[in-house]
């Protein structure tokens, strides 16, 4: 039997959550089942390079207007020359241009995603969103709390399939290669406690409470903060940094491809988020063995046990995190033990191969009630 094709769009590729997990998906699914493409629309980065590494054909089409009626005409071209039998969208833009699209195309099945609570769309968002799911043949959430929540905007309606993200368990580092990365990290005190913060630099992180919290310890307690990741509030909290007069204890790293000897070059992962779906970051983290701190939030308590893989707090709590942050920096054991009660849990409960055989069988079922319609 041929290999049934199969495109996964993403409106933006650069290094966050979603895409990442497109990365690992794509790099790992089968190419004797699927014949799998990307298309993707704008902010491009280096997973594109891993994705096209593994064999899958990588195409943009730029889109740089809200309203884009030449690039609906080229999206619905690429669509018929495809011949796709599968589309899985991982964004809500992607969604309603594929959308558009596909009602002129019609012949691929078409899924859609929720990777995250919704928190930060807007009413006119949740309208657009609500529609595309009932039109599509499935819905998939990477979190029960998430499709818990678009099962209530969906009033129950439409069944909603949960498939948890998966991660690969990195190989640990020796003492020796942890402490060469180290050096090359803009850390002051070589014995410091240093905390890590993976991710886009966005209202959505909450990063802000996060240097609050740091500033709201002791000098003398205050962890090395590293910053990984870029966005549209980088500026702001840099003068935020200079206004807490903290800037000794914050560095802003950029984007980051090696964010995997990243983790086991430091001690500690704290995530401070609004709003998430199930954090890559906190997988990442707690399968390199790392202790984390996070919010409350979206799939979070889902991974993290608290007090037991991690410490989880009510998200926008200063209070809590600042206490967690003192039991963890001052207590290495702990850390520790943390640590390697989180990696066993990833390895028993979010393996990669876990992640593309529960989404390759949504894709079979799919296409079977397609055939006997």
């Amino acid at each position: 039997m041929p290999a049934k094709r199969l495109l996964v769009v993403s409106d933006e590729m650069e290094v966050a959550g979603s895409q990442r997990q497109i990365a690992h998906f794509l790099c790992n699914i089968d190419h004797a089942e699927w014949q799998p493409e990307l298309l993707y629309f704008r902010r491009p980065s280096f997973l594109l390079e891993q994705i096209a590494a593994s064999g899958t054909p990588v195409h943009q089409i730029p889109k740089n207007s809200a309203i884009a009626p030449n690039f609906v005409l080229r999206l619905v071209r690429f669509l018929r020359r495809g011949r796709y039998d599968v589309i899985h969208c991982f964004s809500l833009t992607a969604e309603l241009w594929v959308s558009i699209a596909h009602a002129l195309v019609r012949r691929p099945a078409l899924i859609v995603s929720m990777r995250d609570m919704g928190d930060m769309l807007t009413p006119r968002q949740w309208t657009i969103k609500r529609a595309l799911c009932r039109n599509a043949d499935a819905i998939i959430s990477n979190s029960q709390r998430a499709a818990d929540r678009l099962a209530r905007e969906l009033g129950g309606r439409r069944p909603i399939d949960v498939v948890p993200n998966g991660i690969a368990a990195p190989r640990l580092l020796d003492a020796g290669r942890r402490a060469e990365i180290r050096a090359t990290l803009p850390i002051a005190r070589r014995d410091a406690v240093v905390a890590l913060f993976v991710g886009r630099l966005a209202t959505q992180k909450n990063v802000p409470l996060l240097l609050d919290a740091i500033a709201g310890l002791p000098a003398a307690q205050r962890p090395e903060l590293l910053l990984a990741g870029s966005g549209p509030l980088q500026a702001q909290l840099a003068t935020q940094v200079d206004a807490l007069g903290i800037a000794a204890d914050v560095s802003f790293l950029g984007e980051r491809s090696d964010v995997g000897d990243l983790m086991q070059a430091v001690d500690l992962l704290v995530l401070p988020s609004l709003d998430e779906g199930l954090s890559n970051v906190v997988l990442e983290a707690m399968a390199s063995g790392l202790a984390v701190i996070a919010s409350r939030v979206g799939g979070n308590p889902e991974v993290i046990v608290d007090g037991e893989s991690g410490l989880l707090f009510d998200s926008g709590d200063r209070t809590a995190l600042i206490a967690h942050l003192r039991a963890l920096i001052g207590d290495r054991t702990r850390r520790e033990t943390l640590g390697r009660a989180a990696r066993e849990r990833i390895a028993n409960h979010y393996s990669i191969d876990a992640l593309v055989a529960r989404t390759c069988a949504i894709y079979r079922r799919v296409l079977d009630a397609k055939a006997v319609r």
